[in-house]
């Protein structure tokens, strides 16, 4: 059994695990998550009796706020590391459901994707991918995972605009399986865990394993968004536009965590208009 800083794995019964991710103050994924990820799917591949895992986080503001960029940089391998964990949890052959309370932006949102399915809090779950405001594309699996689920169009949406998007409109996009009030997500999710995991593994297996045929992205798909990352990253627009999230707020509790995607547009501007007022 693996030790984990970061996530607590709940293994009361033994067919189907809850993991809580908890990295305080908001839950930033740093290189050590994506390592510590990696070690819990191997506990999954080797234990034949678990058939469900539920993910879900200990701080009901931040299911994931994102990556810490600036840390993940100092190991350019990160994203290699990702991509295997994104394509062995994606290919395993036991059932992955995130539990979403809070914001889950950036490789939150594309780890969620990565998961079989999602359901989110309708009054307390925000998803978003910001890469494009602070002058990145999004590398972690979400401009393969959102056009197999959303469409092109919409994914353009998602992908471009760097916008947070509740749970309501996640729903109707197709971006989550469904929306419940937050008092009855937990049960919910529990008595649909217990459902799947009544039954037979090598049958859900199986299923999982013919589903994916038509709604998973390949390993060469997702690195060529991996490997764009840093050689954007060290572009004057990138670096220009993350000096501007310095010093007001990035990766601590404050109002620009709570609302990234409103700030977004205060950081730069195109020819000829004002830029956006900053909120606050």
């Amino acid at each position: 059994m693996t030790n984990s800083s970061q996530f607590t794995t709940d293994r009361t019964h033994p067919v189907r695990w809850t993991i809580t991710f908890s990295n305080p103050p908001i839950n930033m994924f740093i290189p050590e998550t994506i390592e510590e990820l990696r070690a819990l799917m191997t506990d999954i591949e080797a234990d034949p009796s678990v058939k469900v895992v539920v993910f879900q986080s200990a701080n009901p503001d931040f299911f994931v706020a994102h990556l810490d960029v600036a840390k993940a940089a100092k190991q350019p391998n990160v994203l290699d590391l990702w991509r295997d964990f994104v394509l062995r949890l994606s290919s395993a052959p036991v059932v992955s459901i995130a539990k979403v309370r809070g914001r889950t932006r950036g490789i939150g949102n594309e780890f969620v994707l990565a998961c079989d399915m999602r359901f989110a809090s309708r009054q307390n779950a925000l998803f978003g991918q910001p890469e494009i405001g602070v002058g990145l594309i999004p590398g972690g699996g979400a401009l393969e995972w959102l056009p197999r689920l959303v469409g092109r169009s919409r994914a353009l949406e998602i992908a471009l605009s760097g916008d947070d998007f509740d749970a309501d409109i996640a729903e109707r996009y197709g971006w989550v399986n469904r929306t419940l009030d937050d008092d009855v997500l937990d049960s919910f999710v529990d008595t649909f865990a217990r459902r799947l995991a009544s039954f037979d593994r090598e049958v859900l297996a199986a299923a999982k394993e013919q589903i994916n045929r038509f709604g998973m992205p390949t390993a060469g798909e997702l690195q060529s968004s991996n490997d764009m990352i840093f050689s954007i990253l060290a572009g004057p627009s990138a670096q220009a536009r993350r000096a501007k999230i310095r010093g007001i707020g990035y990766g601590v509790p404050s109002d620009f965590e709570l609302n990234f995607g409103r700030y977004l547009t205060s950081f730069g501007r195109t020819d000829g208009e004002a830029t956006v007022r900053q909120p606050g």
